[in-house]
């Protein structure tokens, strides 16, 4: 990808909304895009759809129009990234029972309920308050590399296991002002749903995720440190355009400063993995002993 010739963009994006026929539908917007050229990853549901694509200028601009040009998402809201390439290798479209895999036991409509939608400015003006709890709403290994100021990091490896994350270990400050976030917004959606049913009274989200935060002009990404994780070839991506900007990510092996996540070198195991330069090089991209040792043993035999 040639980051000086921004000739592509990556679309970002969601709507919840009902689909009847879901699975006709994936199968027809997955030929759409296939025919198009675009390439990423898009979610489809009966309660609506996700996704992030990569494509030219002109493939985007038409992805959008055609997208908008159906009733159902004539005002889905596209965050939009210049690219000097594709950020996907291929084009999945994928039905699934849920958006975002929650598994909550009761339902859950963001369009019925969910926490007040905050702009970027707002939200950072109430992340200087002293009386809120900031929440992030993503899986930690995306909170190592970067998070908003004095963020709650939750224990979580997948979305599903919030539910129980917060019932032991929020439950005791239902009635604090609690602030999520997550990377593009849906996320939250659910998330500040789920915690309005369990009983909490202020719970606001940041509207349109980190990456909108990153590009309000007014803001400039302020309080937020390190790097966003983001889905693609691109692994992360710069959100504080200020001289604020730190890198708070630790190398796995030395734990040093660095916000590059690499993929272990063994194909059995690809854990992703902080990874400083001299540590990856150090290391030959495993990231342990017993991966190399593994790896090594399966090309010898």
């Amino acid at each position: 990808m040639n980051s000086n010739e921004k000739n592509y963009r990556i679309l970002l994006y969601y709507k919840f909304v009902k689909i009847d026929n879901a699975e006709q539908f994936a199968a027809e917007h997955l030929e759409f895009c296939k025919n198009l050229g675009l390439k990423g990853r898009i979610l489809v549901s009966e309660e609506g759809i996700n996704g992030t694509v990569s494509g030219t200028v002109e493939q985007t601009d038409r992805y959008m129009d055609e997208l908008r040009s159906n009733p159902l998402f004539e005002d889905i809201v596209f965050k939009i990234d210049e690219a000097g390439g594709h950020a996907f290798k291929k084009m999945f479209v994928r039905l699934k029972k849920e958006l975002v895999t929650f598994r909550y036991d009761k339902p859950l409509d963001p369009n019925k309920l969910s926490g007040k939608r905050l702009s970027p400015k707002e939200f950072y003006e109430k992340l200087q308050q002293d009386d809120v709890i900031v929440l992030d709403g993503r899986n930690d290994y995306e909170y190592d590399i970067g998070h908003f100021r004095n963020a709650i990091r939750p224990d979580v490896e997948a979305f599903r296991d919030f539910p129980a994350w917060i019932r032991a270990n929020l439950a005791e400050h239902k009635d604090k002002t609690i602030l999520t976030y997550c990377t593009g917004g849906i996320r939250c959606e659910k998330l500040t749903g789920f915690m309005l049913q369990e009983g909490f009274k202020d719970v606001a989200q940041l509207e349109g995720g980190i990456v909108t935060y990153g590009k309000d002009p007014e803001v400039r990404g302020r309080l937020f440190d390190g790097k966003c994780y983001v889905f693609d070839e691109r692994i992360s991506v710069p959100i504080n355009r200020t001289e604020e900007d730190v890198v708070v990510g630790k190398c796995y092996h030395c734990g040093k400063p660095s916000d590059r996540y690499i993929n272990c070198a063994d194909d059995y195991c690809h854990r992703q993995h902080i990874c400083c330069e001299e540590c990856e090089e150090e290391h030959r991209g495993y990231c342990s002993a017993k991966c190399e040792e593994a790896d090594l043993a399966r090309m010898e035999a």
